[in-house]
């Protein structure tokens, strides 16, 4: 049994869940302190990619990053490196699509937290990076992690905007996902069903980590 689709696709995951990890969590803080109508407007932008059909934001990004695209092609041509087909290059859409589930867990998290903290940390001379990393990020922290299991399991199972983008090459671009797919076209259900427990199986254990950080993150705040 060949492995890679699950290296590939923990691989894909990881990296995509560091990327959207910070650029979840300062959208999210600045958005929060933002007026109501530009709130409003960056919301529905930021979110977007949350309803959209994986596909669509698929077909978005390659008329963006594809080789005869303006971005695709300028980096072909400066650099000699595509953007797509290639394992990395779903980076680009699972980043893209798990990037509202950090956003909006972590807005969340912050504004719940509780402002006279910072107001009583600024009064005592403390700079506002240090009230942000000392004071704000461990008082979110349960949901902040919450919002960041979360998106590790979507990233795990992202299929649509992946095998736009990165397509399906067995040992160089192929995930869980599109694996799973192949193995069906090709009537091999037997390993199809067996790739399926693995990717349930981890999801499993990933969901029963968000449950119980939400519990710990419940309990914490009964017990203040």
């Amino acid at each position: 049994m060949d492995w890679f689709p699950l290296y590939n696709s923990l691989r894909i995951a990881g990296i995509s869940t560091v990327i959207i990890f910070f650029l979840g969590i300062f959208s999210a803080y600045y958005i929060a302190r933002a007026p109501r109508l530009v709130k409003g407007i960056l919301d529905v932008v930021l979110t977007m990619p949350l309803v959209l059909p994986p596909t669509v934001v698929g077909y978005l990004l390659l008329r963006v990053l594809g080789p005869k695209r303006v971005i695709g092609a300028w980096v072909l041509e400066t650099f000699g490196v595509r953007l797509t087909m290639t394992w990395w290059s779903a980076i680009f859409a699972t980043s893209v699509v798990i990037f509202p589930l950090m956003y909006r867990t972590a807005r969340g998290a912050f504004e719940a937290f509780d402002e006279t903290l910072a107001y009583a940390g600024q009064t005592l001379g403390l700079s506002n990076a240090y009230i942000f990393w000392r004071i704000r990020m461990p008082y979110c922290r349960q949901g902040i992690l919450a919002g960041t299991v979360l998106a590790f399991a979507r990233a795990l199972g992202e299929y649509g905007a992946t095998s736009m983008i990165a397509g399906y090459t067995p040992g160089r671009t192929a995930t869980i996902s599109t694996t799973v797919y192949q193995l069906w076209r090709t009537n091999d259900d037997a390993l199809a069903f067996k790739w399926v427990m693995i990717n349930m199986a981890i999801s499993a254990v990933v969901l029963l980590s968000v449950n119980m950080l939400e519990k710990k993150q419940r309990t914490g705040r009964r017990a203040a």
